[in-house]
């Protein structure tokens, strides 16, 4: 027996900002008859999400590529695979059984078959949550936020955060974590839309939209006129530049991200490096695989949290295959408020 399975993929290596026309969707075929000893589990997809970082495993050449297997170069024409969540359709394998929900390594497509060793887990279908949670929140989108603030940026209570890209998927969770900490929180963000967001429902102190902002410096200096004490940067380029002017002695830097310089290296540009070494500061990139060992705690606290309404999840749901392409494109225009999800089928 077999499925049709419509999937997206890349025509050709991206080396800018990528367009619709770089993308193609394909139907191939997918045997649900696996042999008895495969260790191969067919998933149908029910969510998959959308990330910028995939934006660098298309282009022909990369540092990332060859830094972590989950940012592998994408070869043109294949499936590409992503954090998802699932259905089990066949396994063979005793930890998971037709049915169960899952969430691991999938693909931007209708169905994924998962080899063994990839990552792949069994959800709790009683913790109570809507599904797409375990794609965003729950997901690689969560332990980002909440390790990478914690551990990297090692905040303490009353201390002044900044955060860029903050109405999107991690940024959005860092500030409502920094403020449940006790911390002061900004925001940066493209639209007064996000920026009402930020304020009005997020909890933050303050927020600008750093597209009405001519100057970003003075613009940092207005809402920390006592300086910044730890800054977590999902965009690099000139926000990094203005926001080390405007840290104190001893602050930290937590690079999640440089979503600015993906698609145009136009826009990098570089602390004062004069600035780093007199103020002492700290300045260090991060995975989310370098932090899966707080992982459990991470749950156990978010969910008390949720459970508590003290923190709010922000989800930009697209429907089927077709929209991926669209909604991966939305990421560097800035289209999406929240995490970027796409919903393949119904549960």
């Amino acid at each position: 027996m077999e499925v049709k399975n419509k999937y997206v993929t890349i025509k050709a290596n991206i080396n800018g900002a990528p367009k619709e026309s770089d993308f193609e969707i394909k139907v191939e075929n997918v045997s649900l008859i696996v042999e008895s000893e495969s260790k191969d589990v067919v998933v149908k997809n029910l969510f998959v999400s959308i990330d910028p970082y995939q934006i660098n495993r298309m282009k022909s050449q990369s540092s990332s590529q060859g830094a972590i297997n989950y940012a592998t170069a994408i070869t043109p024409g294949e499936c590409i695979d992503t954090y998802g969540v699932g259905r089990v359709l066949v396994s063979h394998r005793p930890e998971f059984k037709k049915g169960d929900l899952v969430a691991g390594l999938l693909t931007w497509g209708e169905y994924s078959i998962v080899k063994e060793g990839s990552l792949l887990n069994k959800l709790d279908p009683n913790l109570g949550f809507p599904l797409s949670y375990h794609v965003g929140i729950f997901g690689f989108s969560g332990i980002t936020a909440y390790a990478g603030f914690l551990e990297v940026c090692k905040p303490k209570p009353g201390e002044k955060v900044f955060v860029s890209a903050a109405s999107g998927s991690i940024g959005h969770l860092v500030g409502q974590y920094a403020k449940l900490l006790g911390c002061y929180v900004v925001g940066s963000a493209g639209s007064q839309e996000k920026v009402s967001l930020l304020k009005e429902k997020l909890g933050f102190d303050d927020a600008f939209n750093y597209k009405q902002e001519t100057d970003l410096k003075s613009a940092l200096k207005r809402c920390f006129p006592q300086g910044i004490d730890v800054y977590f940067d999902n965009v690099g380029g000139r926000m990094l530049e203005a926001a080390v002017a405007n840290m104190n002695s001893f602050g930290r830097v937590a690079i999640c991200g440089v979503i600015s310089e993906y698609t145009n290296a136009s826009t990098r540009a570089a602390p004062e490096m004069l600035d780093i070494v007199y103020k002492r500061i700290t300045i260090q990139g991060f995975l989310a695989a370098d932090l899966m060992n707080v992982y459990a705690d991470f749950l156990s606290k978010t969910v008390e949290y949720l459970q508590a309404g003290k923190l709010k999840v922000i989800e930009d749901v697209s429907q089927d295959v077709e929209s991926i392409p669209a909604a991966f494109i939305g990421l560097f225009n800035g289209d999406n408020i929240g995490k970027k999800i796409v919903k393949v089928a119904d549960e």
